[in-house]
């Protein structure tokens, strides 16, 4: 029947038209009536039905033949029981199957139609049980059914509990619920057998609908082994029938409903081989086959005719119905019926044939009507008018409230997924019961005697699956696939089922975002993540809410310890609304929320574990394997960086890793377990140990952000552990898998990097890098199983030694850059690929930093007098190749910032280098050697190279700043050194003094004074000294020359320039007095050296007030000093500490002392030389302004001899008395010059 299956695959919605609910046949489109709903008005009451053939198997529908009055049919006809190409694929079940269904039938349907299980459809079950049970208030016959709960759909299929009971005195299985069934119910059970009138009236039904397929058909014996056969294989049984457990053949369904006909038992045909599978749980049979093709196998199988989605009101209903349709009526489909002409049809009959039509969608009923066999007339009627039947009247309003009602009941009280509720009436009984079979089964020694145990378990991992495959699936039903995967590995044996458990793990562990989750989940309410029932225990414990205590269960005190509920009286069950559910089965259930990352990533590595350990306990391979115990931990070996030959031997690891790298690319394959690649133990332990990789990656990233580095580093040796065991077990390598590598080694590399930068933390990392729990000693002995788990041992280790460290991290990214250039994965992952090589870049920045902090080291610990060791040489290589290739990495990504602060670095190796070459200090001779120039050179090459990077100071203004910075810094280093050192054996001190002052200018420019920043009062210091140092340097050569005039007046003007500059930039600055000082008292001996070449008085004097008014200006620098001093005399007081010896670093009381010295002797010979020129100008004429001048002058003179001759005066009052005399001399000056 399977041959149309796919074509129906895929529902319409309900309301679909006729068309769209046909199109979906592979063959004739006149199978079915309209699948358009109708609404029908029967008798004032309103019911609404639409039904949709979801899937049919039936061939294009054929015209009834209409028999003679007066054929036997007691006399089979000539086709009867044989194949026939009106019959099509489906043979003789087209004419209907037996009413009995199979024990699993719901689930053979739930399987074909898995979209609809668990949201849309309220139910799924065969329409023989749906009738059954819209008939409970109007029929005596017993009722007993399965039902299961998968997420708001009930499945329901007949519980034969005759048949089951058979069995258990066969098998010994089901005695459990026996022993309860004769306890609590029937005490006498026994077997009963049908009567040879049920055979009678089964055999003439069957030579009825072969003789309308047929009609021309001449009757013809049959052999009486075939009679045999069909009688037994068309079984057919009324409301009180039990089914077969389970049916082995296809029968023909009923026509009639017949309560004479009814009995209580049926004998068992032959047994069974399904139940083998599924009822024999406990003898281990083929369980697997069960799960691989579980659908195909008898039993599990959708055999209907046709399934069909049935809306009845307000409830959504999957049924299966083999009612036999054909053509022929005033519609396009009728309903063929048998009857008794002596026997009147009565409401349970009518009540079947109207919810027939109405499931199918039969528009006419057409009644076939004989006596004792022999055919008298037909009849047709609308199946609108059935309700209205002369005695078969009944309410379809009322039919509609029984739906309503038992629906809810069920749906109240049968809470627990996973669980099998049995539902049950007794014969004559108006009381209906619900027990919970699960909870009674594992009260017993075998919880797995249960049969439906297997199918509700494959269903919900079913369902599950459905639900993940979907891409639109909302992540809000998580909570829903979670429930259900959770509830199916609740329900089955782990070690005769391991694949399901095994993959189910694996789900729950892929429901689980293992970066942040999204809003929309976070601001979910909390759930107890232990819960694996998805509704609360108040659901489950208040069966007594209801208002109109609909679910009070009966006075016998047995049955209220074991029923789940009770229906006291089916007559409830027709007051509208009576069991209006106040429990809604909800369509989600909570999904826990994990508001920590770890919490999160362990609960995915717990299901990933229990995935792990599924599949190995069925890899039967234990015996090849070296013993471990899961509960000891694996040493963790430390290892001294001596032990391993340092980066050199990083560096064979790292070919060896590639090598391995390449070969995974051809599909090498080694496991140690033995597992047979492509078996789904293979695929399953792929998956689960990438999961693992995943999650110890999520949570290596957590522990480097919270700056646990020890833990850190444990995280990604695991999650690296379980990368290799992949590469061991992969066959062909993903490119996904590939980037995964490549991150994780990223990550470790800045593991390693942040543990370099931290070794003062040493011991807390290495005891948190060595702490395991169990969960991953037992995911590790999993992965040892399948590898040794070594491939990236080098990358993972806790060195004890910086350099090791550095070059892991190193080693690490370049791993990481090598992976991304297999596939073209550096394409397909530019974003990554960027952060790799700016990683790279950086380390390698680090590590020639270290290097070259090295070299500075030894440099400084060398002797001076000794020329440069070899060590020193290698240290400045290996620093420069580092800062090379790392520049060339920025530069491969267009990062100029960071590509410029290298060549920043590279330019400080230089200096360094230039350092290294200087000759001793104690040599007088010493003198600015050529290497030194050479190196200085480099390094300003590599400094304007970082200029020329960045392009403008835009793009990064603190790079910019830093490098004009050290550039300046060079030049004025250089510029000095050749000043202080002048290389007068190679070069003319011309040459020279050319040279320091083109440094000294470059050096200059690139000093940014006027921009506002931390660094501008270093800038305004710079270039104070640089203008202060060109200006000596013109001051002695103006000393030093002889000849030339026009060079001497250029020199005299160029220092009077840079002496006043100097001056400015310096009076700028709070923190340097002396320097500024120094600079006005220079200037004053240049003003000195200009005099004596002065021949005039005039000029001599013009000269000298000059220099008097430098000596007034150098106020501001004591006043400085002296506040400086102040400071410092106060700060001990306030301290209440004696006074320090030891001045502010500010101020240096020894340079101060000897400024002041020669400040006085200075002030005292310029003062002295005044009075001595106006007094001989005095003589040879009279002028009031020079009298001023030299009165005052006079005066300070006087002081000045008094004051320095008191050599008991402290510095304080030494500056005191000299600013009260340039005070002095300021208004003198000022008065003669107003006068």
């Amino acid at each position: 029947m399977g041959d149309s299956k796919e074509a129906g695959a895929e529902a319409p919605p309900i309301g679909a038209t006729a068309r769209e609910g046909l199109s979906l046949l592979s063959q004739g489109e006149t199978e079915e009536p309209s699948a358009q709903g109708s609404a029908l008005f029967l008798g004032g009451n309103e019911v609404k039905s639409r039904a949709v053939v979801k899937y049919s198997s039936a061939p294009p529908r054929t015209a009834f033949a209409r028999l003679e009055e007066k054929t036997d049919l007691k006399l089979p006809p000539a086709n009867w029981l044989r194949e026939s190409a009106k019959l099509g694929p489906a043979g003789t079940t087209i004419l209907g199957n037996s009413k009995k269904s199979k024990p699993f039938s719901s689930f053979g349907m739930a399987y074909d139609f898995i979209d609809s299980v668990g949201n849309d459809v309220d139910v799924v079950s065969d329409s023989e049980n749906i009738k059954k049970l819209l008939k409970i208030p109007y029929s005596k016959s017993h009722v007993s059914m399965a039902v299961h709960r998968i997420g708001r759909t009930l499945l329901l299929d007949e519980l034969d509990i005759q048949e089951l009971f058979m069995r258990s005195s066969q098998t010994g299985d089901w005695t459990w619920l026996k022993e309860f069934y004769q306890r609590l119910i029937d005490q006498k059970w026994q077997r009963k057998k049908k009567s040879k009138e049920h055979w009678y009236q089964k055999a003439i039904l069957s030579k009825f609908l072969y003789y309308s397929i047929n009609g021309d058909g001449a009757a013809q014996p049959v052999p009486s082994a075939a009679e045999q056969q069909e009688s037994s294989s068309s079984d057919q049984t009324n409301d009180s029938d039990g089914a077969s457990w389970p049916a082995p053949f296809e029968m023909p369904s009923s026509v009639s409903e017949d309560p004479s006909a009814s009995s209580q038992g049926s004998e068992p045909l032959e047994p069974s081989y399904i139940v083998g599978h599924v009822a024999s749980a406990p003898k281990e049979q083929n369980l697997t086959t069960l799960f691989n093709d579980g659908e195909n196998s008898q039993g599990l199988k959708n055999d209907f005719v046709r399934n069909i989605l049935w809306t009845f009101e307000d409830i959504h209903m999957l049924v299966g119905s083999n009612m036999p349709i054909f053509g022929g009526g005033r519609y396009p489909a009728v309903s063929l019926r048998l009857r008794d002409n002596n026997k009147p049809i009565n409401v349970l009959t009518g009540i079947d044939y109207w919810l027939d039509n109405l499931i199918c969608n039969v528009p006419e009923l057409v009644m076939c009507f004989h006596v004792n066999g022999i055919v008298q007339k037909y009849e047709m009627i609308k199946t609108e008018e059935i309700p209205n039947l002369e005695n078969s009247n009944f309410s379809t309003k009322v039919i509609k409230d029984i739906a309503q009602n038992i629906l809810s009941f069920l749906k109240s009280n049968c809470t627990k997924e996973g669980h099998t509720y049995w539902l049950f009436k007794a014969s004559g009984s108006d009381i209906v019961k619900l027990y919970d079979l699960t909870t009674l089964c594992e009260e017993t020694e075998d919880k797995y005697q249960n049969p439906f145990t297997m199918p509700v378990a494959i269903l919900l991992y079913k369902v599950a699956c459905n639900m993940m495959m979907k891409k639109n699936q909302n992540k809000k039903h998580y909570g829903t696939v979670r429930t259900l995967l959770l509830n199916c590995v609740k329900l089955l044996d782990k070690s005769r089922h391991p694949q399901i458990i095994a993959s189910a793990n694996y789900m729950l562990s892929e429901l689980f975002q293992l970066v942040e989750p999204k809003k929309e989940e976070s601001s979910e309410s909390p759930l107890n993540e232990n819960s694996d029932e998805s509704y609360s225990e108040e659901e489950e414990e208040m069966p007594d809410s209801d208002e109109n205590g609909s679910y009070s269960t009966s006075s016998d005190p047995s049955d209220d310890n074991k029923a789940v509920a009770i229906i006291k009286s089916v007559g409830e069950l027709s007051v509208p609304e009576k069991y209006k559910s106040i429990h809604q089965i909800r369509p989600s259930c909570a999904f826990p929320v994990c508001h920590d990352t770890e919490e999160r990533c362990r609960l995915v590595l717990s299901y990933v574990l229990e995935g792990l350990k599924s599949v190995d306990s069925s890899i039967k391979k234990e015996s090849d394997l070296p013993a471990a115990d899961p509960n000891t931990p694996i040493p963790l070996k430390y290892e001294d960086e001596s032990t391993r030959g340092g980066p050199e031997g990083l560096e064979k690891q790292m070919a060896l890793f590639l090598d391995k790298m390449g070969s995974l690319q051809k599909g090498n394959y080694s496991s140690q377990s033995g597992m047979i690649p492509g078996s789904w133990q293979h695929k399953m332990k792929l998956q689960l140990i990438l999961k693992s990789s995943k999650a110890y990656y999520v949570l290596s990233d957590a522990a480097m952000s919270l700056q646990k580095y020890g833990r850190a580093l444990r995280y990604i040796k695991l999650a690296l552990q379980s990368h290799d065991t992949y590469c061991c077990l992969c066959t062909n390598m993903l490119s996904e898998v590939l980037l995964f590598l490549s991150q994780y080694l990223t990550l470790c590399g800045d593991i390693q990097l942040m543990l370099a930068q931290n070794a003062n933390n040493r011991a807390a990392h290495l005891e948190e890098f060595n702490y395991q729990t169990k969960e991953d000693q037992e995911i590790l002995h999993s992965l040892h199983r399948e590898s040794s788990c070594q491939g990236f041992a080098w990358a993972t280790d806790l060195s004890t030694d910086l350099e090791s460290q550095l070059s892991v991290s190193c080693k690490c990214y370049e791993a990481a850059n090598e992976i991304l250039q297999f596939n073209d994965l550096k394409s397909q992952n530019p974003e990554h690929y960027v952060q790799v090589l700016k990683r790279m870049g950086n380390i390698r920045n680090e590590i020639g930093v270290f290097y070259m902090n090295q070299a500075a080291a030894l440099q400084s610990e060398r002797a001076v007098s000794k020329s440069v060791s070899t060590a020193e040489q290698q240290l400045w290589k290996k620093s420069f190749s580092c800062f090379e290739k790392g520049i060339h990495n920025f530069e491969s990504i267009d990062d100029a910032t960071n590509a410029a602060l290298l060549l920043c670095n590279t330019g400080r190796l230089m200096r360094i280098c230039a350092q290294a070459h200087c000759g001793a200090a104690e040599d007088f001779k010493r003198e600015f050697s050529p290497e030194e120039g050479l190196y200085y050179n480099k390094a300003v090459d590599y400094y304007l190279k970082a200029l020329r990077s960045l392009g403008t100071r835009d793009i990064h203004p603190a790079v910019w700043d830093s490098v004009n910075w050290e550039l300046s810094t060079t030049y004025f280093t250089m510029a000095t050194l050749q000043q202080d050192y002048a290389p007068l054996s190679r070069k003319a001190q011309e040459q020279i003094e050319k040279e320091v002052s083109e440094a000294m200018m470059k050096s200059l420019k690139y000093c940014d004074v006027d921009s506002v920043s931390a660094r501008q009062p270093l800038c305004q210091y710079r270039a104070a000294t640089i203008h202060h140092r060109l200006a000596s340097m013109y001051h002695s050569c103006l000393r030093n020359q002889v000849g030339d005039e026009h060079l001497r007046k250029q020199h005299r003007m160029l220092a009077d320039l840079h002496y006043s500059k100097a001056v400015k930039l310096f009076q700028l600055l709070k923190d340097a007095p002396c320097e500024l000082l120094r600079v006005q008292l220079e200037r004053v001996a240049f003003a000195e050296f200009q005099m004596t070449s002065q021949n005039s008085n005039v000029g001599k004097l013009k000269t000298l007030s000059g220099a008097l008014d430098i000596m007034v200006r150098t106020k501001h620098a004591f006043q400085l000093i002296r506040k400086e001093l102040l400071e410092e005399f106060d700060q001990p007081k306030s301290e209440e500490t004696p006074p320090a010896a030891e001045s502010p670093p500010g101020l240096n009381r020894e340079e101060v002392l000897k400024l002041l010295s020669i400040f006085e002797s200075r002030l005292s010979f310029l003062l002295l030389q005044s009075v001595k020129l106006l007094s001989s100008t005095k003589k040879k004429t009279s002028n009031l302004e020079e009298d001023v001048v030299l009165k005052t002058n006079k005066q300070i003179y006087s002081q000045l001899l008094r004051a320095t001759a008191n050599k008991n005066a402290s510095l304080l009052e030494r500056l005191d008395l000299l600013l009260h005399l340039l005070e002095q001399l300021a208004h003198g000056a000022a008065g003669g010059a107003v006068q």
